[in-house]
């Protein structure tokens, strides 16, 4: 027994040693099958540390795995019944009312109404248009500045009353043109609008260029000229020219805002008032 107690520090050396080796050759065993793309499963891993009398270790918080049986399970398939009563049991969204059917008073209405973008946020009200629904001249701007969107109708601030002298000088007025804008809502702070408001704005803005049926449409400004033409090219380049919009003949010529700014472009702008004129007797 002496001799027992004497050997036992030699014989926990050895012991520690013996698994100090095993440990290194299992450890570089594992490193050379990562290296080739291996990884131990996780049968392995545990007979590896029960051989070296390590107590295997696992997370309470690990998730637990299906039974194969569950995996292995047919997965039911909902027939046509059920799948029609999950739908009535959704929540029902009302019926998108198509523009391009409705008739001038549930257009205004509609319009009216219309969130479609953020500018109803800071609208007083829409800007919706007006004069003759049966106008022969359909006159578009750009859109409405603070003064349309306190009244409700385009053009009433100066531009407003230079377009009516305009008019007069060629023998037309309000009465007998419809006058609109591309956009319906008047921009925060009166900056040019965003090509994603005058998106929204479009079907809105169709829908009365068929409904009035005119035979010639004026674009008043940069932004009204680009839209209908779907072009880039500047408004100085685009005056002056014959243009068609789906079949409508079209002509440009220049905001009144801006020949307030510049009274040197009016003589262009009688111009195009006088090929407005003619053209109105052609067609």
């Amino acid at each position: 027994m002496h001799l027992i107690k004497s050997c036992y520090p030699l014989i926990v050396s050895i012991r520690n040693w013996v698994m100090c080796r095993y440990v290194k050759s299992t450890k570089d065993k594992v490193e050379s099958n990562n290296e080739q793309g291996c990884s131990l499963d996780e049968s392995s891993r545990i007979h590896v540390l029960k051989a070296m009398g390590i107590q295997p270790w696992f997370s309470k918080f690990a998730p637990a795995v299906e039974p194969v049986q569950q995996l292995l399970e047919p997965v039911v398939e909902i027939s046509d019944q059920s799948s029609a009563q999950l739908n009535e049991q959704s929540i029902e969204t009302p019926p998108l009312t198509e523009v391009g059917e409705l008739n001038w008073q549930q257009l205004q209405q509609v319009l009216s109404q219309c969130k479609l973008c953020e500018l109803h946020t800071s609208r007083t009200q829409t800007v919706f248009g007006m004069g003759n629904v049966d106008a022969d001249l359909l006159i578009i701007g750009d859109a409405p500045g603070l003064e349309e969107d306190r009244v409700g109708e385009p053009f009433v601030d100066r531009a407003g009353q230079l377009l009516d002298a305009m008019l007069k000088a060629i023998g037309l007025d309000r009465e007998k043109v419809f006058i609109t804008n591309v956009l319906k809502c008047c921009p925060p702070d009166e900056r040019n609008p965003h090509t994603s408001e005058i998106v929204c704005c479009d079907a809105h803005l169709q829908r009365q260029i068929e409904l009035i049926q005119p035979k010639l449409i004026l674009a008043l400004g940069r932004v009204a000229a680009h839209h209908l033409l779907v072009t880039k090219e500047a408004l100085g380049v685009l005056r002056g020219k014959p243009h068609s919009y789906h079949g409508i003949p079209l002509l440009v010529s220049y905001h009144p805002d801006y020949l307030i700014r510049k009274p040197i472009e009016k003589r262009k702008s009688w111009q195009d008032l006088l090929q407005v004129k003619n053209t109105l007797k052609e067609v």
